[in-house]
Order: structure tokens, then C-alpha cells, then sequence
């Protein structure tokens, strides 16, 4: 007998992935409490950066839109700085500057990164609205060499075809 398996819905996952990220943040921030100094500030940004991580993960795959995808991306992108940030306080000097700027880098990199992925996907998708309506405008246009119900035949396919 086949059983029938169920699908969470995305608002079920969503919920799932954010409890879980809750979750797993506590038990880390506990194993956090363990340590002192500049070691305990790098576990906590650790923590913070893996819950942010699942937690924009879960809610852009639940809102499912270019736009959210890309706030998770950018908000991932500044929790990582605030971890990279972190390891940071472990050295002095130069070093520090320097690996402070290294951070800051990675962050507009991050950052500059998933506004071209967003430009480049919105471009994409306009030129493909481009040939569709330009192929759309073909067919019809085809469909003036016919007459009284056979032209609205053509008409109707084109528009079912061409989705509008």
C-alpha cells in the first residue's frame, strides 16, 4: 500500500527553519558562555552569523521573490562582517587594520555582488518579456491573413500561447 507523504507547505518550513535557527542559536550562545575574552566574542558572532544565515535563507525561500532573496544576501553579507569583525580583536596593531579592512572588502564584495546578481536576473527577465511580446506581436500579425471566426481562432491561440 502506498502511503501518501506530506509536504510541509512554505509557511510550515519557514517556521521549522526559524525554530530551528532559534534553537541551535541557544545551544551555541550556551557552549559561548564556556569561554572568556575575545574567543567568546567570535563564538557569539558565530552564532549570531549562522542564525542570521538560516533565518534569510528560510524567509526568502518563504517569500520567494528576487527582492528578499537579495535583503537576505545583504543581511547575511553584515552579519558575516560582524563575525569577521570579531576575529578581528584576536590580533593588534597593523594586523588589526589590516584585517579589519579585509573584513569591510569582503562586506562590499558581498554586498556588490547580490545587487549585480539582482540587476543581472531583473534584465534577464525583461528581455525575455521583450521577446515574448515581439513574438506575441508576430502571431497576431499573422493572423490578419484570416478572416471572421478563423481570425479569432488565431487570435485566441496566440494569446493563450503568449499568456496575455
Amino acid at each position: 500500500m502506498l502511503q501518501a507523504t506530506t509536504v510541509p507547505d512554505a509557511k510550515t518550513a519557514y517556521n521549522t527553519a526559524r525554530d530551528m535557527a532559534a534553537a541551535n542559536y541557544k545551544a551555541a550562545r550556551a557552549r559561548c558562555d564556556t569561554v572568556t575574552g575575545n574567543p567568546r566574542e567570535v563564538c557569539v558572532a558565530e552564532a549570531k552569523a549562522e542564525r542570521v544565515r538560516v533565518e534569510e535563507e528560510a524567509g526568502a525561500a518563504y517569500k520567494n521573490t528576487l527582492k528578499a532573496y537579495t535583503q537576505a544576501r545583504m543581511r547575511i553579507a553584515d552579519a558575516n562582517y560582524d563575525r569577521d569583525k570579531a576575529r578581528c580583536g584576536a590580533v593588534t596593531g597593523n594586523d588589526r587594520d589590516v584585517c579589519i579592512k579585509q573584513a569591510k572588502a569582503t562586506l562590499i564584495a558581498a554586498r556588490a555582488d547580490a545587487t549585480a546578481d539582482r540587476k543581472m536576473i531583473e534584465a534577464r527577465s525583461n528581455a525575455r518579456e521583450d521577446k515574448l511580446t515581439a513574438e506575441y506581436r508576430v502571431a497576431l500579425e499573422k493572423c490578419d491573413a484570416f478572416a471572421g471566426a478563423a481570425k479569432d481562432q488565431c487570435v485566441d491561440a496566440a494569446k493563450t500561447a503568449y499568456g496575455k
